[in-house]
């Protein structure tokens, strides 16, 4: 089984490329979970058509407080049927200002694990939409437990977006030590300047050891499908944009070498060569 893992600032827009890059991998025939790792709970929304579905840890809380065992929970309570059998779990989080995010991402990954999930429905990738790029416990716990095994870092062509997804990287070097886990790559969810982002990116890719795998276009397709509560695939199924996530699935499925990055230590360093390619 395929365990992957999308990070990125955050609204760099990783729900949008995980749940379009699960519509193109269940188009393949492939057994396909996404699991939402974000208190928020919004990542599997336009695989289930708007609908926010009930989270893990909301539902631990209610066995809880009826004083059930949490293993009473069933996979029927926490796992929900998006569009074309795309399975859909958020890991769900604490109440605001109480507690952290990595609470919820683990409970959710422990219940699925225990309730062997991914063997019962047969899931042979596991896409994990991860929250923004705040290293705490809810960022770290994909990596530190070994579920996210191929790490993906989306950025576009800004240097803020290119600044903490250096910053991931270093994390992914300090806790990829532990397991398998390791960087597979770079994906840009285009702002609008594609040449540019594809130069700037590609060489940021190879400094860390790593490659640019593949641009999402910026368009108004996208958007409006977000706002339709509908992925590209479901939405408009003969674009452009919906080929672009079938080459997207296609090379990552291709793609599975993940290695430990080597992020450009000094801030200077990544301003410099962001500052070369404007220059050109």
């Amino acid at each position: 089984m395929r365990q992957i893992a999308i990070y990125g600032k955050g609204g760099i827009g990783k729900s949008t490329i995980a749940a379009n890059l699960c519509m193109a991998l269940r188009e393949r025939g492939l057994g396909v979970m996404q699991v939402g790792c974000d208190p928020k709970r919004d990542s599997t929304r336009t695989l289930t058509g708007g609908r926010l579905i009930p989270t893990v840890l909301e539902t631990y809380r209610e066995h809880l407080k009826l004083g059930r065992d949490q293993y009473a929970i069933s996979l029927e309570d926490i796992v929900f049927q998006g569009h074309r059998g795309v399975y859909c779990v958020e890991s769900g989080g604490p109440e605001p200002g109480i507690g952290c995010a990595g609470r919820g991402v683990l409970t959710a990954m422990q219940i699925l694990r225990d309730l062997k999930a991914f063997d019962i429905y047969g899931v042979d990738v596991v896409v994990y939409d991860v929250l923004g790029d705040v290293v705490c416990g809810g960022f770290a716990q994909p990596i530190r437990e070994g579920y996210a095994r191929e790490i993906y870092l989306l950025c576009s062509g800004a240097f803020m977006s290119i600044y903490a997804a250096n910053n991931i990287a270093k994390a992914i070097r300090r806790l990829s030590r532990r397991g398998e886990t390791g960087l597979a790559g770079v994906i840009c969810n285009s702002s609008g300047d594609e040449q540019f982002e594809k130069v700037v990116l590609s060489q940021f890719a190879e400094a860390m050891g790593s490659k640019l795998v593949h641009l999402i276009p910026r368009s108004p397709v996208i958007q409006s499908c977000e706002v339709e509560n509908k992925t590209v695939l479901e939405h408009s199924p003969q674009s452009q944009e919906a080929e672009a996530f079938r080459e997207l699935a296609r090379r990552v499925m291709d793609n599975d070498r993940p290695v430990i990055p080597r992020p450009i230590e000094e801030l200077s360093d990544l301003e410099a060569m962001y500052r070369e390619h404007l220059a050109k």
